[in-house]
């Protein structure tokens, strides 16, 4: 494999979870902004924006609806948004009418340019020194972050990200082999057997990483109820799209 600094800090990625009682510099901020706003578009509609969130009454609410301690806590915290608002205004203020922004075709390449430009702050990020975690807990309960945010119909959040200077060292996460998620020409079937030696490397990094928890094997919490049948707050993700007039065909 081919080896730079680049290619070194995105294969030895670590999410960080606990960040030091410091906020970013202004220059920081803007840096990593930056990055995110150079991030490839579809159809060059650009369709995502980013509220750096520094309202504490409004972190606390983001950190319940999440359900994690840190989230809103140290650091800096940003919450990316599908942004269809902005082009429909655009069409509108031309006296266009919405055209396909309501189809679940255009939904997508929004998530597509939104996922992207978190990816690309994450990497600028890591760059800088500075630790993140990506937090798709912020959906536990998608209508209640909407009216935390304010945000207008035609938006929607879909991750947020917490950038800071990092106050752990975790372990790095062991990842699927190769040959589990890379094919040539056609797709292939996954034998359990052959995640046997995985599964014992992901128990024994949970076991050093807690041996107070015990964390089974990947098979095992994907079995698990984790991709279960119970109902919880973001089985309602569809509806809320749908009354936020997205996703609609």
């Amino acid at each position: 494999m081919i080896k730079n600094t680049m290619i070194d800090n995105q294969v030895t990625h670590k999410t960080i979870r606990a960040f030091k009682n410091q906020n970013l510099t202004k220059e920081q901020v803007v840096t990593l902004v930056e990055v995110a706003r150079h991030t490839s578009s579809s159809m060059f509609m650009q369709q995502f924006s980013i509220i750096h969130l520094t309202d504490e009454k409004k972190r606390m609410y983001v950190r319940k609806i999440s359900g994690q301690n840190y989230v809103g806590a140290n650091g800096d915290l940003f919450i990316f948004i599908v942004d269809l608002h902005r082009n429909q205004s655009i069409r509108r203020q031309l006296g266009e009418d919405d055209g396909r922004l309501h189809k679940t075709d255009i939904f997508l390449q929004g998530v597509e340019d939104t996922v992207l430009a978190v990816q690309n702050m994450v990497n600028a990020a890591a760059s800088m020194g500075l630790g993140a975690v990506i937090l798709g807990s912020i959906n536990n309960k998608p209508k209640e972050l909407l009216n935390v945010l304010e945000l207008p119909k035609m938006t929607f959040p879909i991750l947020g990200l917490q950038v800071g200077v990092a106050d752990q060292m975790p372990q790095l996460k062991p990842r699927l082999p190769l040959d589990a998620i890379f094919f040539e020409n056609e797709y292939q079937e996954i034998n359990i057997g052959d995640l046997e030696e995985y599964d014992k490397i992901v128990q024994t990094y949970y076991d050093l990483r807690d041996s107070n928890r015990r964390i089974d094997s990947f098979t095992k919490q994907v079995s698990s109820k984790k991709l279960g049948t119970k109902e919880t707050k973001r089985d309602e993700l569809l509806k809320t799209l749908h009354d936020q007039e997205l996703c609609l065909e």
